[in-house]
């Protein structure tokens, strides 16, 4: 099924950028769980937490299964955490994995992910994503990150995702693009 033709269905707080969510990944807000839906996108903003009701609606799609994905907004120009955030939706929701982490720029504003795959950089600077070779620096710092999540696609296996079984959280900034391209590969496993 094309990623166009997917029922999505946008969870989260208001304060999550919900509309432009939607908006990007032809998706429906909703205040309850859809079941008839092929994705559930539920959104954080790190500063606002998650709602009773987001994770009411989480455990509601639980009993079918339904393949869920956390991405996490409200990343720049604040003090928006993309590592508390998955902390929390770990806590509260079920445990998720994190195929990206966020790399900064030295104002310590989000610009680049790092694929924990492939350990390669995407970087979202000058509004383009350049895809880099990451330095020995970087494999080092996220070689932990890197084992629990390849780790955790060895014992749930390739389809995970699709099935409802795996739960990826991905770092999204709308003014750079960051995370956009990444959601969309998920998708297309749908």
């Amino acid at each position: 099924m094309s990623s166009s033709n997917l029922r999505v269905h946008v969870y989260g707080h208001e304060s999550a950028f919900l509309a432009e969510v939607a908006a990007e990944f032809n998706g429906t807000i909703s205040a309850q769980g859809v079941v008839e839906s092929d994705l559930a996108i539920f959104a954080i903003n790190p500063n606002s937490g998650i709602s009773p009701e987001s994770i009411a609606i989480w455990e509601s799609l639980d009993d079918y299964l339904m393949p869920r994905l956390i991405v996490v907004t409200g990343l720049t120009g604040n003090d928006g955490d993309f590592d508390d955030a998955v902390m929390l939706a770990n806590r509260v929701f079920e445990q998720c994995v994190t195929p990206y982490l966020v790399l900064h720029d030295d104002a310590g504003t989000p610009c680049a992910l790092i694929s924990l795959s492939d350990l390669k950089i995407t970087n979202y600077q000058d509004g383009s994503s350049v895809e880099i070779e990451s330095a020995d620096e970087h494999k080092t710092l996220v070689s932990e990150f890197r084992d629990e999540y390849l780790l955790a696609i060895d014992q749930m296996g390739p389809d995970a995702f699709a099935a409802g079984l795996l739960f990826p959280a991905i770092p999204l900034d709308f003014r750079t693009g960051l995370g956009i391209k990444e959601v969309r590969e998920y998708l297309t496993q749908l």
